[in-house]
């Protein structure tokens, strides 16, 4: 048990710059305190006391802002960082070495009685206000963006974005380890930038068999106007926004 304490207490250590001591950090990390009282909520709950179980992880909530049901399973080096408002439903299993921000949630999609929470791999990072929604599976060394829906499967050693969430390009360990949140992928700008590309191609296709026909479009005219009349708008708003 001691161990478990010192690990628990060397993971914040580890994954928080911000803390100072190790009496700082058993008297002022609500993320740590939930944990703890998640532990002793989870025995009793294996051991069928449910409702002293529930009233365990209920006064953790009151105490902390974190509810986690005593039916969840976490694995070790778990750190909750802020935590205000985080959620974790009864069957949501977590692996180890995972880090999740605030206003997380791991919520389920259905009222059966039956597997209906997020299964989170290893050395996984969610980001503040993610939510996983259903029994979905989040791979080892993936990340998940802050605000970002998840409600599909996340692959291994890549980063979901946006609502609904979409896979990105992948990241290292090391770069998931140094919390690069700065690099997030953005999977719609991408595709976009990818159809404008494709189509810059078939413009300039196009304008040489036209050259080497000698047409000239109307609507290519049509185009250019507009483009420099919203282009002198646009510098004349400037100046008035200066001024």
């Amino acid at each position: 048990m001691f161990n478990t304490i010192r690990e628990d207490i060397s993971t914040i250590f580890h994954r928080d710059p911000a803390a100072k001591s190790w009496l700082e950090v058993v008297t002022c990390y609500p993320g740590l305190h939930a944990l703890w009282f998640h532990r002793l909520a989870h025995s009793l709950f294996k051991a069928r006391f449910y409702l002293v179980a529930r009233l365990v992880s209920h006064f953790a909530r009151f105490l902390t802002g974190i509810e986690i049901h005593p039916g969840a399973t976490i694995g070790r080096r778990f750190f909750i960082d802020h935590g205000m408002g985080v959620v974790i439903g009864e069957t949501a299993e977590i692996g180890d070495d995972i880090l999740i921000y605030k206003g997380v949630v791991l919520g389920g999609t259905s009222l059966e009685k039956k597997k209906r929470h997020p299964t989170v791999g290893n050395n996984v990072v969610i980001g503040s206000n993610a939510i996983v929604m259903g029994a979905i599976n989040i791979g080892f060394n993936s990340r998940i963006g802050a605000g970002s829906v998840v409600i599909h499967d996340v692959p291994a050693n890549a980063t979901a974005v946006g609502v609904p969430a979409r896979v990105g390009l992948g990241f290292s360990a090391s770069e998931i380890e140094q919390l690069e949140h700065g690099k997030l992928p953005d999977p719609i700008a991408d595709a976009i930038r990818f159809v404008i590309k494709e189509q810059e191609k078939l413009e300039e296709r196009l304008k040489k068999v036209e050259s080497k026909e000698g047409l000239t479009a109307e609507i290519d005219k049509y185009l250019e106007i507009r483009k420099d009349e919203i282009k002198k708008e646009f510098e004349d708003w400037s100046k008035k926004l200066i001024k």
